[in-house]
């Protein structure tokens, strides 16, 4: 079966982009390993201060950054660990208060290390809040992070047996964003609990291949 992309297809001569900042260890507020897996914690109260686009870089790059890319385009590894080195995940962001960036819904290309605008319609905030059961604190969160599978990624190489790595995989990915913020001295808190059906029209994705 042919190899599927490394990452979702899109109209780069008609894209809006946004090109962010090198991820940089100069954001980084607590550089101690250590004390970072002793502080990690569920943090759902924020202050109404913006991300910088540093910050918000680090965070994308410390869940889905790209080391390398093998040649024929087969596989990648990146900041994260993978079954098969498969990476099925994409991430969609949903920013309000990023310095620099206007509000709307992004998806990230971890290739180029660019946002990809997808849209901003007055609705987001509500969507959001409605989707993640009345959070308000994830509707009102200065950037939101949501991730889709695209599951024949990992099904090419593992058939059924890939299932099981995929949910794996999503463990490592919001572990590490624990671990990026707590070390930039920000707050985050991952949801499992939310409404698929809203969560898919959200990002415009068809429930079912991705």
């Amino acid at each position: 079966l042919p190899v599927p992309p490394l990452e979702k297809a899109y109209d780069r001569a008609t894209a809006r982009l946004v090109a962010l900042p090198a991820p940089t260890r100069d954001v980084v507020r607590q550089p101690d390993a250590y004390a970072l897996i002793a502080r990690r914690l569920s943090r759902r109260s924020y202050t109404e201060a913006s991300l910088s686009q540093d910050q918000l870089s680090f965070l994308l790059w410390a869940t889905q950054g790209v080391h390398m890319v093998d040649a024929r385009r087969t596989f990648s590894r990146r900041t994260v660990p993978s079954a098969g080195a498969r990476h099925p995940y994409e991430t969609y962001v949903r920013v309000a208060r990023v310095e620099g960036i206007a509000p709307g819904l992004y998806r990230y290309l971890p290739f180029t290390h660019e946002l990809l605008f997808l849209d901003d319609r007055p609705s987001l905030r509500e969507e959001l809040f409605v989707l993640t059961d009345r959070e308000a604190w994830a509707a009102d969160a200065p950037a939101f992070l949501l991730w889709s599978c695209v599951p024949y990624r990992g099904e090419w190489r593992y058939y059924t047996m890939s299932h099981k790595s995929m949910l794996l995989d999503a463990g490592h990915i919001a572990q590490n964003l624990y671990l990026a913020a707590e070390a930039l001295g920000c707050g985050a808190c991952t949801l499992g609990g939310y409404w698929q059906e809203g969560a898919d029209r959200f990002c415009g994705v068809d429930g079912e291949d991705e």
